[in-house]
């Protein structure tokens, strides 16, 4: 029947551009009839038998329910270098992409004023010193009293503490590796001024990589360790990437409203530190389901076309995916299920069907 209509639909075209052309040369009434005419049943035609909608029919497959996260590729065991302190930088390490050692020196602040202060704290020592064995020797004569020696002791003392604070100052003008890695980034230059808690390095393990994502907290119920995890990324379209959750944290972020889990990634993950990506924790999966495109069904109803009209049915849902949606009741593999839904559609109204080119759910 379809071709039938086609087929009339291409004569009464190339009809009508004949009589248009003749129409236009010679103008007779009874052809500008005729063409009014055919116009007239081609429209007629086209009311009778519906808009044209395109239909799929249920298969059979695995029903997936998953929870959707974001987030970004990072070292499970790694450490950001800050500086604790604002100064110039006076000396860094070209050891981006290079291994580097635990306390191995990374960058200098400029330290100059701290070390002069030391060097005065030193010679501050050595008088307090000199000054205490000569009291000491007083005393044993008898010539001062232990009160003397007690308050130069005490100077001795006080300078000595300021000698460890003033190295401590230097020390924080040292930047040294926290951790055995390989530096993964490294920012600042020789000159900048460096603000206190200003990340200088990211350093890590390369191997094994985990996901740190975000999910919403309605969905964290549903995630638990061990689940099996499909990611995407742009950088490798096409790609199968997998991972399973290792983590869950157990107190969320009440501002954001999401739960931080970790995705461990297998060694021979082409993915790399820093990368974003979108993150699909499957959850729950049926094989054997009887699935139509997400897009076909409307709430609780899906359109079926049975001798070229519109039959709406009602439809038990089972596991919700984002491509595909089981069915448990309601439809066979037999229908023609209306995919996508199109707004509008009234039960019985006559439609064109159409298959859809992707027939798989």
């Amino acid at each position: 029947m379809q071709k039938q209509i086609d087929r009339l639909e291409t004569v009464s075209a190339g009809l009508l551009h004949r009589l248009v052309e003749t129409v236009r040369r010679t103008k007779p009434l009874y052809l500008v009839a005729a063409a009014i005419a055919i116009v007239a049943a081609i429209w007629g035609w086209r009311a009778v038998r519906g808009p044209e909608v395109t239909v799929v029919v249920p298969a059979r497959g695995t029903a997936v329910e998953i929870v959707y996260a974001t987030g970004a590729v990072e070292p499970v065991r790694w450490a950001k270098v800050a500086s604790v302190i604002r100064d110039r930088i006076i000396e860094i390490c070209d050891c981006e992409g290079k291994a580097v050692k635990k306390d191995e020196v990374l960058a200098r602040l400029d330290d100059k004023e701290q070390r002069a202060l030391l060097g005065e704290l030193r010679a501050r020592e050595e008088f307090a010193k000199k000054e205490l064995e000569r009291q000491a020797d007083l005393v044993g004569r008898g010539v001062t009293t232990p009160q003397a020696h007690e308050k130069v002791s005490m100077e001795l003392r006080t300078v000595q503490a300021l000698i460890l604070a003033q190295l401590e100052k230097i020390d924080d003008r040292t930047i040294s590796a926290p951790i055995d890695g390989v530096v993964l980034r490294r920012d600042g230059e020789v000159g900048e001024i460096a603000e206190a808690g200003q990340i200088l390095f990211r350093i890590g393990v390369l191997k094994p990589l985990q996901v740190v994502a975000e999910v919403n907290e309605e969905d964290i119920p549903r995630v638990d360790v061990g689940q099996i995890v499909l990611l995407r990324t742009d950088a490798f379209l096409g790609q199968r990437l997998e991972g399973t959750v290792r983590e869950v944290t157990p107190i969320g972020d009440p501002v954001a409203k999401t739960y931080r889990i970790k995705v461990a990634l297998p060694d021979d993950t082409p993915l790399k530190p820093g990368m974003s990506l979108e993150a699909n924790i499957i959850t729950r999966e049926k094989p054997g389901a009887l699935l139509v495109p997400a897009d076909a069904v409307q709430g609780s109803s899906v359109f079926v076309v049975e001798g070229g009209r519109i039959r709406k049915r009602a439809v038990e849902i089972g596991i919700r995916g984002t491509r595909a949606v089981e069915i448990l009741s309601g439809v066979t593999e037999n229908d023609r299920v209306v995919s996508p839904a199109v707004a509008g559609l009234a039960d019985r109204q006559r439609v064109r069907a159409v298959d859809r080119p992707e027939t798989s759910p």
